[in-house]
């Protein structure tokens, strides 16, 4: 395998049994196996991913003192800017060379919460940034639904299984700029070798080259998809929950050809967390004697404070 698999999200909502089945079956194996898919005919049109790139190039464009004022301290980075070197791959000291945003999630009036939001911040000089962005979030969270609902099938559970949880999730929309290199790194990469906290991530923007992902045998892979094409991946909560049945691989983005050192990089992921309270129990369709329970009971909530501080964004 030299590049991710590719899957068809129309087949999994066209209505016919066998193609529905035919997804299920594509995107179960291929996480249990790379944990990396690219997935097109998803919910985003091509002129909401055109809108969303021009204004995130416009915010990371605005003067650093602007950008600063959207820098919240006391939120550790879940909602507004996060400067440059900020954060760290878990494990490393060097921070990655990127700045990035924030779009967190603005839930619906019955969606009981056990756990309050931060509120969203707003970019005062640029009118739509917000608006464009949360119309974004919207249509990668009903993307991540569909892809969960088929691996619920896969597992063996409910089919909607995950539609409590995911909805209304604590989940984070997340545009990065990686400004060209001036300097040499020293030891610094644009996003260190690394595995996502959440459920799953759809990621737009890959294409610009430079994420890599590690194989199981060692060897380490682009992730290369079709410009319509999101890549998907298995985070570590997903990983958790399913007993190590679905992969959460190791991922980087590495620096370009010294060549190409002056050449900007933006991409948009999409981290799908669900509420706090969710269970991350292993499941028991997961669990057999080849297979024994690998990790202790937590909620989705406690899973992630541990993380947020072992990358750097909270402190202890």
């Amino acid at each position: 395998m030299t590049n991710i698999p590719s899957v068809d999200l129309a087949d999994f909502i066209s209505g016919d049994a066998e193609r529905k089945q035919k997804f299920v079956d594509e995107i179960g194996k291929a996480y249990e196996e790379i944990g990396f898919v690219a997935l097109k005919n998803h919910f985003l049109s091509d002129d909401l991913v055109s809108e969303l790139y021009k204004e995130v190039k416009s915010f990371f464009d605005l003067p650093l003192e602007t950008k600063k004022k959207y820098e919240i301290e006391g939120l550790a980075g879940q909602r507004g800017y996060i400067s440059f070197g900020k954060e760290h791959a878990k494990g490393k000291k060097e921070g990655d060379l990127k700045e990035f945003w924030h779009f967190g999630q603005e839930p619906a009036e019955d969606a009981n919460l056990i756990e309050k939001y931060p509120e969203n911040v707003h970019v005062d000089e640029l009118l739509d940034f917000n608006h464009t962005g949360m119309e974004a979030y919207r249509m990668l969270e009903k993307t991540g639904i569909h892809v969960l609902r088929a691996l619920a099938l896969y597992i063996g559970l409910e089919e909607t299984y995950f539609d409590h949880w995911a909805s209304n999730g604590n989940s984070i929309l997340r545009p990065i700029h990686y400004p060209p290199i001036t300097k040499e790194p020293e030891g610094a990469v644009r996003a260190g070798a690394h595995g996502d906290i959440n459920l799953i991530t759809l990621l737009m923007g890959a294409s610009t080259g430079g994420l890599q992902v590690l194989r199981k045998d060692g060897e380490w892979i682009d992730a290369i998809p079709a410009e319509d094409e999101l890549v998907i991946n298995v985070g570590d909560m997903l990983e958790r929950h399913t007993n190590n049945k679905l992969r959460s691989t190791i991922h980087r983005v590495i620096n370009p050809p010294k060549e190409k050192w002056s050449e900007p990089r933006y991409s948009i992921p999409f981290f799908m967390h669900p509420r706090s309270e969710m269970p991350l129990n292993c499941l028991e369709e997961c669990i057999d004697e080849e297979n024994p329970k690998h990790y202790e009971d937590i909620t989705a909530g406690e899973f992630l404070h541990q993380r947020l501080v072992e990358i750097g964004l909270l402190k202890k």
